[in-house]
């Protein structure tokens, strides 16, 4: 395989607005490389999400590097892989699928995207509780880079109660301590905690809308979005007209997009570069 040559994409379901072909695109161009980065939309295709193994198969089957995947298949894709990284088995979660020798390996860099975009945008809010919204393949990986960056209470909901509950617990085990419960009333819980992070689509221009009650933000609130298609969705407007500090998305997009990069390419990307760029797209 010629190591200056690849093609690479993204699964998932209502991804036409993705930056990430022109992240990643301009990125190869500026580092010397050939490099297609392919949208593989189930909506575009009007495929149900189990026709995930079939799209597997075809950028297989096309000689793909790697794709990167995204709601709703960042769990189900697991059933379908050769191996996974320690992070994306730890998770159970990915959004990267490397193609190599006949193999499918899983990795999530969704979690150290997510940690990178906190660290710079919001360096110095309080993190004695957080309110988790969404406990999904995204809310995994977020999950835990909130733990990792100090928070020492994550407050997790979930419409699948279920759901909510077993990453507490995966969480409070991971980390040896007691730092994350489950909960039901949202609002109630805002109450006392010092900030919201939104790990659910809602805001994307398909699923528009707040995830929560108006009401239960407060200007001492900060508030984190995932959401990146608008980059500032509904609920990060709110949070700023009350006077919240915020962090968007992009931020995240641009960090794990660049760690992918470097498992499809083994090339480094630079990260900075890749972030003005961003700020350019949108």
């Amino acid at each position: 395989m010629d190591n200056r040559k690849f093609h690479v994409g993204l699964i998932g379901a209502d991804i036409q607005m993705s930056k990430s072909p022109a992240l990643h695109e301009t990125e190869a161009y500026q580092l010397g490389l050939e490099y297609r980065y392919e949208l593989l939309d189930l909506a575009e295709r009007g495929l149900p999400a189990s026709a995930l193994p079939d799209l597997l198969d075809e950028i297989e089957r096309r000689g793909f590097a790697g794709s990167n995947v995204t709601h709703p298949c960042k769990q189900t894709v697991i059933a379908h892989l050769t191996d996974l990284s320690e992070d994306a088995r730890m998770l159970g979660a990915v959004n990267t699928v490397v193609l190599r020798n006949g193999k499918r390996i899983g990795h999530n860099t969704d979690w150290y995207g997510f940690y990178k975009n906190f660290e710079r945008g919001l360096p110095d809010v309080a993190k004695t509780h957080a309110v988790l919204l969404g406990a999904g393949g995204a809310g995994v990986a977020v999950a835990h880079a909130a733990i990792k960056l100090g928070i020492e209470l994550l407050s997790i909901f979930d419409q699948d109660a279920n759901r909510a509950a077993t990453l507490a617990d995966q969480l409070n085990q991971r980390f040896s301590k007691r730092c994350a419960q489950p909960i039901r009333d949202v609002s109630a819980t805002l109450a006392s905690a010092d900030g919201l992070i939104h790990a659910t689509p809602t805001g994307m221009r398909s699923h528009p809308g707040i995830p929560i009650d108006p009401e239960a933000l407060q200007s001492r609130h900060w508030v984190a979005d995932i959401v990146y298609m608008p980059v500032v969705t509904e609920l990060l407007a709110l949070a700023e007209k009350k006077g919240c500090r915020t962090l968007p998305g992009g931020g995240m997009t641009v960090f794990q997009a660049a760690a992918a990069f470097e498992l499809f390419t083994s090339v480094q990307p630079d990260a900075e570069r890749m972030s003005r760029h961003f700020e350019e797209l949108c």
